[in-house]
Formats: structure tokens, sequence, C-alpha cells
């Protein structure tokens, strides 16, 4: 019995012959990793449309790329880096890179809702990696611009959230899909990168040991 033959997995152009393989992108010759503490209010890309402040208001470094996103309203630590392999090994969710931050939220929620909060809540586009969930207290912040909602009579409680993956204003959707929407939100940690004292809308370069 004649077998059939295997087909190739590469892609063909047309006519039939197999398209050539990309060869991968060579590190660059010098590896730059940046902190950069972004403000609420910056897009975080270097360009846009409509005039809206970016990280080219703040950053002059050329050929630097962020490594991930930072919601527009939210704050803190965002990465930027020349070299795809580290920006990959920052942003790809099968890395697990933990990132944490600290969510200030409307009112005061119980056990109960931060149990959910930890668990992982379900939102639209599925449900959530389980998560590590603590109450803090008021941490010691530079005033934001411009400043949050401001309630006499509701309480808002501080939390501080680790997560594992990276969707679109996840932490934000979490804590409303748990009754705890987020007024003010900063990243404060990135897997082994910390914000630290980084003044916002200042940039450091980070150490060569950061690479290993």
């Amino acid at each position: 019995m004649s077998r059939s033959p295997r087909k190739s997995s590469r892609r063909r152009r047309p006519g039939g012959r197999p398209a050539p393989r990309r060869k991968p992108t060579p590190p660059p010759a010098a590896p730059r990793l940046i902190a950069f503490n972004k403000p609420a209010g910056v897009l975080t890309q270097f360009s846009d449309a409509d005039g809206r402040t970016t990280l080219k208001d703040y950053i002059d470094v050329p050929g630097v790329y962020p490594a991930g996103r930072l919601d527009r309203d939210s704050e803190g630590l965002l990465l930027l880096s020349n070299d795809g392999r580290l920006q990959s090994r920052i942003t790809d969710p099968k890395h697990k890179l933990p990132k944490t931050y600290w969510a200030q939220v409307d009112g005061a929620p119980g056990a109960e809702q931060l149990e959910a909060l930890s668990a992982g809540p379900g939102l639209k586009d599925g449900p959530t990696r389980p998560a590590e969930v603590a109450v803090i207290a008021e941490p010691a912040l530079w005033p934001r611009e411009p400043p949050i909602r401001y309630r006499r009579n509701v309480p808002t409680t501080w939390l501080e959230i680790t997560i594992r993956e990276g969707r679109n204003r996840q932490v934000r959707r979490m804590t409303a899909a748990v009754g705890a929407p987020t007024l003010r939100l900063v990243r404060v940690r990135i897997g082994q990168w910390e914000l630290g004292s980084l003044a916002p809308g200042a940039w450091r370069e980070l150490p060569p040991e950061a690479f290993r």
C-alpha cells in the first residue's frame, strides 16, 4: 500500500515554491533596558495622530520600544528596550512574569470580594488566573494629575495586586467585576524590576545584570 507524500509545513509562494524561512532577528550590539515612570494621561506609544501626550514627550532614546503596555489612565513602571528577545520575555504570557500594582478602589471590599479577586474573577474574555491580593496602607505617592474624584462619604481602599498575565485594562476590569472599581492604578513592579524612587515622568537606564 503506497503512502501519500508528506506535506511540507512551510508556506508556499504562488507557483508551489516554499517561502524562504525568516532568519531570527539578531540581538542588538548594545542591548538597552529603560525604566520609565509613566504619568497618568500619557499614551504608551511614541506618536499620536490626535496630538495627545506620548512617550516621545519624555524619552529621547532612539530604537527603544515599550515592552508591554500601561493604559492611558494608569501610572507607574513601564519598561522599554531595543532587544526583541527581552521584550518577549517581559510580555509573553508563557513566562508568567509577575506584575504588581497598587490599586485605590472605591469602597471597602469585604472578605468575599477579596477572595473572589484572588481566585481570578471571570471577565468577558474568559476567567483570569489567580492573583495575589492584599489590603495595604495608603502608599506615599506623588499627587496625581488630574486627581481622582473625591467623595467625602465614600471610603477608598488601597490594594496590592499581583497578576501573571497582561490583558487589556485587566486589573481595572478585575476589581470592577467584584464590585470595587479602581480609581487610581500604579504599577510598581514587573518581574525583578521595581519602580523604586523614580519620579513621575523620569526614566533611568537599568544595569547590565538586569539582562540575566
